[in-house]
C-alpha cells in the first residue's frame, strides 16, 4: 500500500464510524437500564447493533466489489448521522432500537469498505499485517473514544447531547475518505467465474478461521454486554463505566501498535492461541472483581489479548482466499460474527435475569478454553480455494 498518510486517513475514517456505533452501545442500554428495562430488553437493544450487518453483510461485500470505497462509504455516513440524531432528538426505547439498527448497520457496511480496499492495496504477506494491524487500532481507538466522551457527556449535560455530540463523528469521518483514489476493478482468472460466499465455507481451513473468530468475538460481546450491567448493579456512576470499557479498548489499540514487530517472530496461529488461553482465564477471574480499579485492570489485561486477535485473522484470511473473492470472505466473515453478536446479547440477558451475570463470564472462559485446539490447526494455512 502507498502512502502512510492515506492509511492514516483511512483509519482516522474508520474511528469516527465505529465511534458513533461504541457510544450508542454504551449510552442507549444505560439509558435503558435508568428508564427501568430489563436486562433481557438491555440484550435486544444490544443485539440490534448486529443485526443490520448480518442481513447487509453480504450485498454490501458486493456492492464494494462493483463501486469500490466512497461509494458505500458515503451511505454508511448518511445511515450512522441519521441514527445518532434520531436518538438525540426522541430518547426513548423504541427509536434507541432504530438508532441501533442504523449505526449498527453503517458501522459494518464502512469495515466491508476499508478491509477489502487496504487488503486489496496491500504488497506482499508482510504489509498485509501491517496494515491490517494498523487498520485494526481503528476499533480500538473508537472503542474508548465513543464510550468514554458519550459518559463524559452524559454525566455533564445528559443522553440527548451525548447522542447529538455523536451525530458529528461520521461527517468527520467522511473528510478521511472522499480524497482516496479508488482501485481497479480485481481481475478474474481465467476458467474461473464468481461463485457464491458460501462456496468458500467448502474449504475447511476457512470454516475453521471462522469459527475461532467467532468464539472471540463472542466474548468481545460478553465484555460489551456485562461490563455496564455490573456498574449499573454496583452503582457506577457512567463515566466510571466508559472508563472502564475504555480501559479495554487502550489496551487492545497498544498491542495492535506492537503486532507487526511480533508477527514478524510469531506466527499468526500462536499469537490467536494465546490469546483465547489468556481471556479464558481472565474471564474466570473477571466475576470475582468489585473495585472499579481492578475492573479496570482486568479490562487492561481482556484488551491484550483480544485486540491481537481481528489483524492475525484477517491476514490469514487474505492468504488463503483469493484475491477477486475477498470482498465476499470479508462479508462472510462479519456476517459469521455479527450474527452472534444479535444471537449472543439476548442469551446473556435471559441468562443473567435469571442466574446472574457470573455465569455467563464462565461459560464464556469454559467455550473458549475448550477452542484453544482449534488454533493449532490455523498453524498450516490451506491453499487458496479455487472458485467453481
Amino acid at each position: 500500500m502507498n502512502g502512510g498518510r492515506d492509511l492514516a486517513r483511512l483509519v482516522g475514517s474508520q474511528v469516527c464510524l465505529h465511534a458513533v456505533m461504541a457510544g450508542m452501545r454504551m449510552a442507549a442500554p444505560l439509558l435503558a437500564l435508568r428508564e427501568g428495562y430489563s436486562e433481557a430488553a438491555v440484550g435486544v437493544l444490544l443485539a440490534l447493533f448486529a443485526l443490520t450487518q448480518v442481513f447487509l453483510a453480504l450485498p454490501a461485500g458486493r456492492y464494494a466489489d462493483r463501486h469500490g470505497l466512497k461509494r458505500p462509504f458515503a451511505i454508511a455516513v448518511v445511515a450512522a448521522t441519521l441514527g445518532a440524531t434520531l436518538a438525540a432528538a426522541f430518547p426513548v426505547f423504541g427509536v434507541l432500537c432504530v438508532s441501533a439498527l442504523l449505526t449498527g448497520g453503517a458501522a459494518g457496511c464502512a469495515v466491508i469498505a476499508l478491509q477489502r480496499h487496504v487488503g486489496r492495496a496491500a504488497e506482499g504477506p508482510a504489509q498485509l499485517r501491517q496494515v491490517f494491524s494498523w487498520l485494526a487500532i481503528g476499533p480500538a481507538v473508537s472503542n474508548f473514544l465513543g464510550p468514554f466522551s458519550a459518559g463524559l457527556v452524559i454525566d455533564a449535560a445528559g443522553f440527548r447531547w451525548a447522542f447529538a455530540l455523536l451525530a458529528v463523528l461520521p461527517l468527520l469521518g467522511w473528510l478521511g475518505v472522499r480524497h482516496t483514489a479508488e482501485l481497479p476493478p480485481a481481475q478474474v482468472p481465467p476458467g474461473s467465474r464468481a461463485g457464491t460466499a458460501w462456496d468458500l465455507l467448502r474449504e475447511p481451513g476457512f470454516r475453521r478461521l471462522l469459527l475461532v473468530n467467532w468464539l472471540l468475538a463472542s466474548c468481545w460481546d460478553v465484555h460489551t454486554f456485562v461490563v455496564p450491567v455490573l456498574g449499573h448493579e454496583r452503582g457506577l456512576s457512567a463515566s466510571v463505566i466508559g472508563s472502564v470499557l475504555g480501559a479495554f479498548a487502550i489496551a487492545a489499540t497498544a498491542i495492535r501498535v506492537l503486532l507487526p514487530a511480533l508477527a514478524a517472530k510469531l506466527h499468526e496461529a500462536a499469537i490467536v492461541g494465546a490469546s483465547m488461553a489468556a481471556t479464558a482465564v481472565l474471564f474466570g477471574v473477571y466475576p470475582l472483581l468489585h473495585a472499579p480499579l481492578a475492573m479496570g485492570a482486568c479490562s487492561v489485561l481482556l484488551g491484550l489479548a483480544l485486540g491481537s486477535v481481528q489483524p492475525m485473522i484477517m491476514s490469514m484470511l487474505h492468504q488463503t482466499t483469493p484475491e477477486h473473492r475477498h470482498g465476499q470472505a470479508v462479508a462472510l466473515r462479519l456476517m459469521a460474527i455479527n450474527a452472534s453478536s444479535v444471537s449472543m446479547p439476548m442469551l446473556f440477558g435471559a441468562v443473567g435475569a435469571v442466574v446472574g451475570v457470573a455465569p455467563v463470564f464462565w461459560a464464556a472462559a469454559l467455550a473458549v478454553g475448550a477452542g484453544t485446539r482449534l488454533a493449532a490447526g490455523l498453524r498450516q494455512p490451506a491453499a487458496p480455494p479455487q472458485s467453481p
